[in-house]
C-alpha cells in the first residue's frame, strides 16, 4: 500500500492506493457499472414483491414499503458517512484504512472513478443489509411480505444516493433542487467537512445537528 498522499495530489493523476495491479484495479469504477449490477437486482426485488403478494387484495404494501425503505436509506446514508467514512482513526493502521474507505475521496474528490461505492464494498454490504431486513421484518416482526418493498425502496434509494454523488462532481446542475444539492456538497468538501453529510439530502444534518454552519 502506497504512503497516504497530500491534500494537493494532483486531480489529473488518480492517487494509487496498493502497489498491486490487482488490487488497484477493484478501487476504480464507473457509474454505469453500479447501474449494470444493480438495477436488475432491483428489478428482481420489485418483481419478488409482485408475485409474492396476496390474491384478491390492493397490494398497498409494496408502495408503503418501497417509500419506507427509500427513507430507511437515507438514514443509513447519513449514518455510514458521519460516523464510518469520517471515523477519526487513532492510530496509523486505522488511518491507513479509513483513508481506503472515504480519505481518498477527500484527498482528490474530483477522480471519477472513485465517485461512486466499488462492488468489492457495496456486494458485501448488500447481503448484510438485506441479511437484516429479512432477520429483523421477515422473522422477528414476522412480516416476510414486506421484505421484498423494503429492500426494493433501500436498493432505490442506494442507486440515487451515488448517482447523485457522481452528479454533483461533474455534471453543472444549474437549477431546483440539483443546484442546491450540489452546492450543499461541495460545500461539504470545501468548507465544512464536519458538517453537511447528506448527499441526496440534507434533511438528517438537520435532524443530528449537523447542519450548514453559519456565514
Amino acid at each position: 500500500m502506497s504512503a497516504l498522499p497530500t491534500q494537493a495530489s494532483r486531480e489529473a493523476e488518480p492517487i494509487r492506493l496498493f502497489k498491486s495491479d490487482f488490487f488497484e484495479f477493484f478501487t476504480h469504477i464507473s457509474p454505469v457499472t453500479i447501474c449494470v449490477v444493480w438495477v436488475p437486482v432491483g428489478i428482481f426485488l420489485f418483481y419478488s414483491a409482485v408475485v409474492s403478494a396476496p390474491v384478491g387484495a390492493f397490494p398497498w404494501h409494496i408502495p408503503a414499503g418501497i417509500i419506507l425503505g427509500v427513507i430507511l436509506w437515507t438514514i443509513t446514508e447519513y449514518t455510514l458517512h458521519r460516523w464510518l467514512f469520517h471515523y477519526k482513526p487513532r492510530n496509523p493502521v486505522e488511518e491507513r484504512i479509513f483513508f481506503l474507505f472515504h480519505g481518498v475521496h477527500h484527498a482528490q474528490p474530483q477522480d471519477p472513478t472513485r465517485l461512486v461505492m466499488p462492488l468489492v464494498l457495496s456486494i458485501p454490504m448488500s447481503f448484510v443489509f438485506f441479511g437484516l431486513f429479512y432477520g429483523l421484518v421477515g422473522v422477528a416482526l414476522n412480516a416476510p411480505l414486506w421484505v421484498y418493498p423494503l429492500e426494493t425502496g433501500f436498493l432505490v434509494g442506494y442507486l440515487v444516493y451515488d448517482l447523485t454523488h457522481y452528479a454533483t462532481h461533474h455534471f453543472p446542475m444549474r437549477s431546483g433542487y440539483w443546484k442546491f444539492i450540489k452546492r450543499y456538497h461541495m460545500a461539504h468538501h470545501y468548507k465544512a467537512p464536519e458538517r453537511m453529510f447528506g448527499v441526496s439530502s440534507p434533511v438528517w444534518d438537520y435532524v443530528f445537528g449537523t447542519p450548514p454552519p453559519e456565514e
